[in-house]
């Protein structure tokens, strides 16, 4: 029966290691901490345009005018990137359009809050003042405040390639798609209901979709090749801050980043950008961070990931009852020890490589065996080197069962089959529908912004989207001098940012159920910035029984959003 069960685990495992190291997130292997050119200027003659009053409605019906047609030759033509990935030829009207406001109110914590909704794109120009693309935003902003003491928060979420759906209708909106208690899908027609946790109590929101996803769109290829990547996607965002704080005059007010998973990415490389520009943030947010991706890119070069998941997978198999009795008495131990273990005895294994003896290695078998719940023969076949494909493909492998990535709570059957599906988060296929229905409804009947294209929760539903991690805008002559080839990188921009401002504070918030960015590698990294304790004061963390989006969970919401709040109050001068 042993060596049947070794039999078909060796013909699984074939097939299963081809994509095993794929890396995750996208691959990785860039230029570290590429800060973007200088931000695009917007001339004295520019006069944007005035926003519809709520008394005058405004109904925007444009089509996109787009170059590529069906079956047609322009379809099949493509343009090649510096890095050799190719893009499609595309055209989209870049026409400015006033934004649309309308007016609100919603009860926290008994309070009567009036706010306004202000819905549109801003025009990210070049030096010349050409529109090379359009970011959709959403706004709410607290009526009749004091904007110079009113803190503003830029939230977006990541991918890269991902619209701010996620925040904007899970976590920080003042209204929120109505889930089941745990995170899990409802049952259909999907509803809104009044966020209670918003933080627009505390804080102006201001929910930006990167360029490709939502309604944000590039002029053309030319464009798209320079925002799609690293350097010019911190670029536009940049770019659309500066817009925002001089359109609707918030260089005064205190200024935050709440970032979510590449949003973390982002929201560091942003940081650093603007410390040379002009611009400080009071408070950053990295929800489920990855700033350096050496720590999440499993490869056969690379034992760095291994010992950061672990404990991650030991959580996840004391969810799902897959331990001994002992370490599932108490969670939160079980975490601690695992990950000593791993950072320790473990990593010291993984360097040994074949120089481990066969008894040093069996006892390394026998102790991942009894923190992960895999069977001993797995972990032998896998070389002691255990992946996200590999853990949630058979934790639960006696019940015909995979566990989510983004939550590992979450769990169904492989659509295609146990030994046929090459990888499937559960976790997906709970939350798009009724975020995807809500919100469409949502920005047209009850914020009034009602256009014609598509909202493309991720940029690759539009079949354009070519994301290239080495292209973009070349970076500063300064800049390149200091880089060099490696894995993707900006946890050196948020250094930079946090040594030019010493009252720059940071807040990362982790889920312990989240195999996307797990929470030793959150960790891992803030430890390795080279900061003394004079900074490192500066950087807290939060933790939640929930995965990757913690908001999702009922139970861990408030907790963020009162998490959220302590921190801005913590990172403001006195007085406001």
């Amino acid at each position: 029966m042993k060596s049947l069960l070794q039999a078909l685990l060796l013909v699984t495992l074939v097939s299963l290691f081809s994509y095993a190291q794929e890396k995750t997130p996208p691959p990785s292997r860039v230029q570290k901490t590429p800060p973007p050119t200088a931000a695009n200027q917007q001339t004295p003659s520019e006069l944007p345009p005035q926003p519809a009053q709520p008394s005058q409605p405004q109904t925007q019906r444009r089509s996109e005018a787009q170059a590529v047609q069906p079956e047609s030759t322009a379809q099949r033509a493509t343009e090649a990137s510096p890095d050799g990935s190719t893009l499609r030829p595309m055209h989209f009207d870049m026409a400015e359009v006033p934004p649309v406001q309308t007016h609100h109110e919603i009860r926290i914590n008994g309070k009567a809050l009036r706010y306004t909704a202000t819905v549109g794109r801003l025009p990210i120009k070049d030096a010349e003042g050409k529109i090379e693309a359009q970011i959709f935003f959403v706004a709410y902003t607290l009526d009749d405040a004091d904007l110079a003491t009113r803190p503003v928060t830029f939230a977006f979420n990541g991918g890269p390639g991902s619209a701010s759906i996620w925040l904007h209708m899970g976590a920080l909106g003042p209204r929120k798609v109505v889930l089941q208690p745990d995170g899990t899908l409802p049952e259909a027609p999907y509803h809104l209901m009044d966020n209670a946790n918003t933080p627009l109590d505390r804080t102006d929101l201001v929910l930006v979709d990167a360029i490709g996803t939502g309604y944000s769109r590039p002029a053309d290829t030319a464009a798209a090749r320079r925002y799609w990547s690293l350097r010019g996607d911190i670029e536009s965002f940049s770019e659309f801050i500066r817009m925002y704080l001089s359109r609707y005059e918030r260089w005064l007010s205190p200024h935050y980043l709440f970032g979510e998973s590449y949003g973390t990415t982002r929201s560091a490389g942003i940081a650093g950008y603007l410390a040379d520009r002009g611009i400080s943030f009071n408070g950053i947010v990295l929800l489920s961070m990855v700033l350096n991706f050496e720590s999440l890119d499993f490869a056969k070069t690379n034992d760095v990931p291994y010992p950061l998941f672990l404990p991650t997978f030991a959580s996840i198999a004391v969810y799902h009852h897959k331990l001994a009795p002992e370490l599932m008495q108490d969670a939160g131990r079980t975490r601690q020890e695992v990950a000593q273990w791993a950072m320790g005895e473990y990593s010291q294994a993984l360097d040994k490589g074949d120089a481990l003896t066969p008894d040093e290695r069996q006892a390394i078998i026998d102790k991942l065996a009894r923190y992960t719940g895999l069977n001993k023969d797995i972990i032998d076949l896998a070389n002691l080197r255990i992946d996200v494909r590999l853990f949630t493909h058979y934790l639960l492998a006696d019940q015909k069962l995979r566990v989510g990535r983004y939550d590992g709570r979450f769990t169904a059957p492989d659509p295609n089959g146990f030994f046929d599906t090459q990888f499937f988060d559960p976790t997906n296929a709970q939350i798009g529908p009724p975020f995807t229905s809500v919100f469409n409804d949502y920005i047209r009947r009850e914020l009034n912004y009602k256009v014609d294209m598509p909202y493309y929760t991720s940029a690759r539903d539009s079949g354009l989207f070519q994301w290239s991690w080495t292209g973009g805008p070349p970076p500063p002559a300064a800049a390149a001098a200091t880089t060099d080839q490696g894995y993707t990188d900006t946890a050196t921009a948020l250094r930079q940012a946090i040594v030019k401002n010493p009252f720059l504070k940071v807040l990362v918030m982790e889920g312990y159920y989240d195999l996307a960015t797990p929470f030793l590698a959150a960790d891992y990294t803030m430890n390795h910035l080279d900061l003394t304790p004079q900074y490192h004061k500066n950087i807290s963390t939060a933790t939640y029984d929930s995965g990757h989006m913690v908001y999702l969970n009922s139970t861990q919401h408030p907790k963020m959003k009162q998490d959220f709040v302590n921190f801005i109050d913590s990172s403001l001068p006195k007085g406001h």
